[in-house]
């Protein structure tokens, strides 16, 4: 068993170059940790947000804070906090903070590959 306490993983800037604008990633359950599931905790802000991405297997984006954007290549939902969403392996998506507002999320998901589309 692992509690993850509020200081145990430090947040860090992204700079991966999937992301746009100012976003922060904080790991809380890596794949060290648990070769099944990772979660990690997202903070999109100034309108941050991610390029239009897949991954090879089911995510979980679970919105703790603020208000944001999930969306495919069909459709943009607008979400906040307490809104759970469920993208399945290989949808197109991208998801972030609204413009110029702040999003948190946590993203539960198998390791995996991620693929930037463009």
């Amino acid at each position: 068993m692992k509690v993850v306490r509020t200081g145990d993983s430090p947040e860090t800037l992204a700079t991966a170059p999937i992301f746009l604008g100012t976003v922060h990633l904080r790991p809380l359950i890596d794949a060290v940790t648990s070769p099944e599931i990772t979660v990690t905790l997202v903070r999109f802000t100034g309108g941050g947000k991610n390029r239009p991405h897949t991954h090879t297997a089911d995510q979980i984006l679970y919105v703790t804070e603020g208000e944001g954007i999930v969306a495919s290549t069909e459709q943009e939902n607008r979400v906040s906090a307490g809104d759970i969403v469920h993208v399945p392996a290989g949808e197109i998506h991208w998801h972030g903070a609204i413009p110029g507002g702040n999003m948190a999320h946590l993203s539960i998901i198998h390791p995996c590959e991620t693929n930037v589309v463009e």
